[in-house]
């Protein structure tokens, strides 16, 4: 066989794994409500019982080839070539094609548990739309049908029992199940006494993203201390942090600021985004979470965690293969998360975050920003790019609904490189220096970035690598202080 046919199979190859390898990956992507196990055996099916059908655009390339070195075997060349040319495909982009670990969170294993920490109680549960199964079956329906367990009421966080909503929430009524929904973002934020009647035992099953001031965190220590209070068990079913488990970046606010904030906070609503000191990407899965603050702040609930099976603290969401289900209206997709905790602390300015648009969290601006003059004093960032932008934001009750604003968005080019916390601080820096007299911040931006001093500094002229540098010493504690707490 000469060079040039030579040439031309392996360009074929070449080509058609590429193709392959791209169908997986859109089949992967696209599977919202799919077990991966269906995913993974779909294509291994398809190329083990049709190989005469996978390889017949090339054959005419590839059989001279392959009938030449099967050419005693007559009878059965045909089938048998294209079988050999399928397996050769197979292994080829299997090779490179790599597949994670099936993610299975907590309220899989329970169920394969037959629920057993839950037999014979009466339950409250606390979860929203992120809680559900592999399957895409939620929590609520598991448990409301689960031999030898009564549900008896259900708690929402913010944004409500579907995810859907973007304001403060009064009780209601499943009108599934006909339960009680009690809402944790209303006049209370945290279970009362009268919320918790009949309660045997405490369930919460939520996704949180990963940053410290996402209020999903607070619902959670909120949920310790009213299982301790009332002196019945809670039990975390874990879920990934989406930001992975490995870095560990931002400011720690001060302790005992935070225990005083708590202290004063009568329904729980004020401190939810400052529940306790961490950094804004801990890097700790909600059950970990949870093991760490029954313990430092000295709450001591009867905590019992159901683990997650195969994920790795190095897996982002991506990695995981797991549906993304939006945790909160305009929390829309994985980066979206990513951005947020350097980046979110911006909406506690008067800014517009872009919510009711296709890209909340990847915008950020005003109808009275420049974003010619704020990209001017924007230095090169690893890993990030900022463009000029246009959006209208829509979600009623937050800043510019309905009218225009121009803005900055932000565009993750290589993550490996992007420090998020800086570049957050680089663009509210840019945004003074372009608007000292418009751009101005709410109380609120204090306790999500967690530094006190960090708006007046960037006013003041202070590099904003010197600002993350007094974050460091924080930092440096918790890693050590997590270890303790730390379940894979």
């Amino acid at each position: 066989m000469n060079s040039t046919r030579m040439t031309l199979i392996l360009a074929d190859l070449r080509r058609f794994k590429n193709r392959v390898a791209r169908a997986f990956e859109a089949r992967s992507n696209s599977a919202t409500e799919k077990n991966k196990k269906g995913i993974i055996i779909f294509p291994i099916l398809t190329f083990c019982f049709s190989p005469s059908f996978l390889v017949f655009w090339p054959l005419s390339r590839f059989y001279p080839f392959l009938s030449a070195i099967i050419r005693p075997i007559r009878v059965i060349r045909v089938p048998l070539a294209s079988l050999c040319l399928s397996l050769l495909l197979f292994c080829s982009v299997f090779q490179s094609y790599s597949f994670a670990a099936e993610v299975i969170p907590g309220i899989d294993i329970l169920a394969r548990r037959n629920f057993d920490l839950l037999q014979g109680k009466r339950v409250g549960l606390i979860t929203n739309n992120t809680g559900r199964s592999l399957n895409g079956t939620s929590s609520i329906d598991l448990l409301a049908k689960a031999p030898g367990v009564q549900l008896v009421a259900l708690f929402s966080p913010e944004h409500g029992i579907r995810g859907d909503s973007d304001v403060k929430l009064s009780s209601a009524t499943d009108q599934r199940t006909g339960l009680p929904i009690y809402s944790l973002y209303g006049k209370s934020c945290r279970p009362t006494p009268e919320m918790m009647t009949n309660i045997q035992v405490l369930v919460f099953d939520i996704q949180d993203i990963g940053a410290r001031f996402y209020t999903y965190i607070g619902t959670l220590h909120h949920a310790l201390l009213a299982a301790r209070q009332q002196g019945i068990p809670l039990v975390v079913l874990d879920r990934p942090n989406p930001l992975g488990g490995v870095a560990i970046e931002g400011a720690v606010p001060d302790a005992g600021e935070t225990a005083r904030r708590i202290a004063a906070d009568k329904t729980g609503c004020r401190s939810l985004t400052v529940t306790h000191p961490i950094p804004t990407r801990h890097g700790l899965t909600i059950g970990e979470l949870a093991r760490l603050i029954n313990t430092e702040a000295g709450i001591n609930a009867n905590l019992q965690v159901v683990s997650i099976e195969g994920w790795k603290r190095e897996l982002l969401w991506q990695d995981t293969r797991l549906a993304w289900v939006n945790p909160s209206p305009n929390m829309k997709d994985p980066t979206a998360a990513l951005l947020y905790p350097g980046f979110g602390p911006l909406e506690a300015t008067n800014l517009s975050v872009a919510r009711g648009t296709g890209k909340p969290f990847h915008r950020y601006g005003a109808p009275w920003l420049d974003p010619a003059a704020v990209l001017k004093n924007l230095p090169p960032l690893p890993g990030l790019r900022f463009s000029a932008t246009s959006f209208t934001p829509t979600a009623p009750g937050h800043p510019y609904q309905g009218k225009p604003c121009n803005g900055i968005e932000v565009t993750i080019t290589d993550l490996k490189a992007a420090n998020l916390p800086l570049a957050g601080l680089y663009l509210v820096r840019a945004i003074q220096q372009a608007h000292p007299k418009q751009y101005h911040v709410a109380g609120g931006f204090y306790g999500m970035l967690g530094d006190n001093q960090a708006w007046k500094l960037l006013r003041e002229g202070i590099a904003p690598e010197r600002i993350m540098a007094r974050w460091q010493g924080g930092i440096e504690q918790f890693k050590k202080l997590r270890k303790t707490y730390l379940l894979y």
